[in-house]
């Protein structure tokens, strides 16, 4: 089990939903945070709310500079923890490119820009700690989810492709995969939402994937079973099961 008293944890995309949940879950075990979104007045009303420390550092992941200045002020961290996302479901059919680019570049991307500042130093240090946020969407390609399904394939690779090279090195990478989280991005979808998951309860369960050392966690666990199984359907026969009607 990983002991949380005393360490200094980035929380990226902690403002709402399940960033926010997570930030009551560490704080409550010891962890000093800071808290990054775009909006200082959330971030804030969240940090007053928390039993221990807690910085507020504003950040838009979708711009390089905040992501510099913002790493600069807070400075050398135990763990980071990447949350930040945006959805909006459409399908193919009707494709918005501005808004489909827009989940590439703050899902995926902007891990990427946050980690490029995090990562170097935590090799150099040879400890550090980086859980990013993945989905059951990014097992396999789903009917309406062009942009949020793809973004979140990649931060899995990429996780996984972390994990590979950084064996050995004292640096730490997990990986967690939530379905559905009641937020105010799912409060846009039209559709049943099997198993849906309070934040409470998906930051226990995230949480708890944290404090051990396996590499990635599906959740819910039942749940999870058919994307995880998906993998091993044959093209034709997932595409007839999946595909839109």
């Amino acid at each position: 089990m990983r002991d949380w008293a005393g360490k200094r944890y980035w929380l990226v995309g902690a403002s709402e939903g399940l960033g926010r949940a997570l930030a009551h879950r560490m704080s409550r075990c010891g962890c000093s945070l800071v808290l990054s979104a775009r909006s200082r007045e959330r971030l804030q009303a969240l940090a007053d709310e928390l039993p221990g420390l807690a910085e507020v550092v504003p950040m838009d992941v979708s711009d390089m500079a905040s992501v510099r200045t913002a790493a600069e002020t807070v400075g050398e961290i135990d763990g980071l923890v990447f949350l930040s996302g945006v959805y909006w479901p459409f399908p193919a059919t009707e494709w918005d490119a501005e808004k489909a680019v827009a989940m590439i570049d703050v899902n995926f991307t902007g891990a990427a820009r946050v980690l490029g500042t995090v990562v170097p130093g935590m090799v150099a240090r040879g400890a550090g700690h980086v859980v990013l946020t993945g989905s059951l969407a990014g097992f396999r390609g789903l009917p309406g989810s062009i942009g949020y399904g793809s973004s979140k394939a990649g931060l899995m690779h990429l996780a996984e492709s972390m994990r590979c090279d950084l064996q050995g090195t004292g640096v730490d990478v997990q990986v967690a995969n939530p379905g559905f989280i009641r937020t105010r991005l799912t409060d846009k979808n039209d559709f049943r939402m099997p198993f849906l998951m309070e934040p409470d309860a998906a930051a226990d369960a995230m949480f708890t994937h944290m404090s051990g050392h396996s590499f990635a966690r599906s959740f819910p666990g039942l749940f999870s079973l058919v994307f995880r199984g998906a993998n091993f359907l044959p093209d034709g026969l997932y595409f007839r099961l999946f595909g839109a009607r």
